[in-house]
């Protein structure tokens, strides 16, 4: 059993956090338009906690099994340095994410929802998931959030990692 004493060692440690899109960033719903291009739903405050935690000196990136141009624009738009869709072997990728960023499991924080992330999660220092993730996924991480997928998850991680670090307060403060 992984205790709240556990989890604020574990993200005291993180540098980067990672996250996959479909059923994290959004709610896992994808709506595909008539000339077949496609538009999903992210939540502000989800942004808003990526951008903050990146002014905080973190690392931040997502690591998607699909290929989505409104996934990679939305990543952007928020600065995240770390984009990667479309991965087939998603350990893979990761593998190559962190010696490219000379970053050891230990310094990771990983969000993921569903059984392609389970390879993932099981090597990322601070492994996270949904409310809404699937139970396999929800059994296996050290942390779960309160919030589902695409309403505010993300947020609830960035925040445990920023007042474990001692670093909320001071956000909270230059508002």
């Amino acid at each position: 059993m992984v205790t709240d004493g556990d989890i604020d060692a574990k993200a005291r440690g993180v540098r980067l956090l990672l996250f996959d899109v479909d059923g994290v960033l959004t709610d896992g719903k994808v709506l595909i338009h008539p000339d077949g291009s496609e538009s999903k739903q992210f939540a502000i405050k989800d942004g808003i906690a990526i951008v903050l935690a990146q002014r905080e000196g973190l690392l931040t990136g997502v690591l998607s099994g699909r290929a989505s141009a409104a996934a990679v624009h939305r990543a952007r738009q928020l600065g995240m340095a770390i984009v990667h869709d479309n991965v087939t072997a998603k350990i893979e990728t990761y593998a190559r994410i962190l010696d490219a960023n000379g970053l050891r499991d230990e310094e990771v924080a990983y969000m993921g929802d569903d059984l392609l992330d389970l390879p993932v999660l099981a090597r990322a220092g601070l492994s996270s998931a949904p409310a809404d993730a699937a139970r396999e996924v929800r059994e296996r991480v050290h942390w779960v959030s309160r919030a589902r997928g695409g309403e505010g998850a993300a947020r609830e991680l960035v925040e445990l990692v920023l007042r474990a670090q001692g670093k909320w307060t001071a956000v909270v403060g230059s508002f």
